[in-house]
């Protein structure tokens, strides 16, 4: 495993992060849960990220439970902020100082940790004052109950206005979670400049494309039974990939990941580990062996010539348009 610099901080993290949005607590049972990421660590992986809505608060302790045991030290956790949880109370949403106060510390509880590495705006919330959104955040940080904070899926003038403001309350600001594959390049043209001018590096979702990217969709065919093509939260987002012109052009990569001595997941994943400014690629999985698989992605790289063919193969079918940083 190697590691980068998350922004301009002083906080390593592992170039391949785990991530636990779709399996647990809803599609994988708790023991196997427990083996990724116990392969996970036996892979090198020390950065977890996880959000309080995932299987509405399940995920975490799952989480906990399954790092339990492991030094706190060693490890960088993170969370997030944003989403409707619980009951559904008219404050169990969004980023309101309420919200943040409690929901940080729901999160510690359920991670059985007493402070997250990073803690992430999970959505930009248009309802409520920034400068309470980030107040508050600072506060969390003041509190020791997070050392940095961050976002996800904010667009370039929303990083731009949260930076300034945590310029001014002195509090460490130093990540975006955008999704980003080969597929999804719509932070390249605005969100990634900003990015670097603020000191804030990204954590990217989805390197795979939901799983097309591993080339196993297969064009005029039906989607795998079990894939997240037939999971019910996965499957909103997988269904933009899944038009036949996009899956014939993934299967035209193997020859390319076959020259790379890569995998079509591998090649995926290091190929979003090429970009300067992203320092991890969350990958997540529902077997060990996935982990195992797309863990050797680490410390690849990627020729020009090669990321140039890739662009050629996917010309015409790539996401580009910054408008779509936010995922419709």
């Amino acid at each position: 495993m190697e590691f980068r610099r998350l922004g301009r901080s002083g906080l390593n993290i592992s170039e391949i992060s785990y991530g636990n949005w779709l399996t647990h607590g809803s599609q994988v049972e708790e023991d196997q849960a427990t083996a990724c990421v116990r392969a996970a660590l036996d892979a090198g992986i020390t950065t977890f990220d996880t959000a309080d809505v995932y299987a509405n608060t399940k995920a975490e302790s799952v989480l906990g439970r399954a790092l339990a045991g492991e030094r706190r030290e060693s490890l960088e956790i993170f969370t997030k902020v944003f989403w409707p949880t619980g009951p559904g109370g008219p404050n169990d949403k969004g980023l309101g100082r309420k919200h943040i106060m409690e929901s940080i510390d729901g999160s510690l509880k359920r991670l059985q940790t007493d402070y997250v590495d990073l803690y992430q705006a999970h959505r930009f919330d248009k309802t409520v004052p920034l400068e309470e959104t980030m107040l508050a955040f600072a506060d969390v940080v003041r509190q020791g109950k997070a050392l940095y904070i961050g976002v996800s899926e904010w667009n370039a003038d929303q990083i731009a206005r949260g930076a300034a403001l945590a310029r001014e309350l002195k509090v460490p600001f130093i990540s975006n979670q955008p999704q980003y594959s080969m597929l999804w390049r719509v932070i390249e043209a605005q969100v990634v400049p900003t990015s670097e001018r603020e000191g804030i590096s990204q954590i990217v979702w989805s390197p795979i494309g939901q799983g097309v990217l591993t080339g196993k969709y297969l064009p005029g065919q039906p989607v795998p039974q079990g894939s997240r093509a037939t999971d019910e939260n996965g499957a909103k987002f997988i269904q933009r990939f899944l038009r036949d012109e996009v899956l014939e052009k993934v299967q035209l990569l193997k020859p390319l990941a076959d020259e790379a001595g890569l995998s079509l997941a591998q090649l995926a994943v290091a190929w979003t580990l090429q970009n300067p400014n992203v320092a991890s690629a969350i990958i997540g999985a529902s077997r060990p062996e996935q982990v195992h698989e797309n863990v050797k992605a680490a410390g690849v790289k990627l020729d020009e010539d090669l990321m140039k063919k890739i662009d050629d193969v996917l010309e015409g079918v790539v996401e580009n348009d910054p408008r779509f940083t936010v995922t419709p």
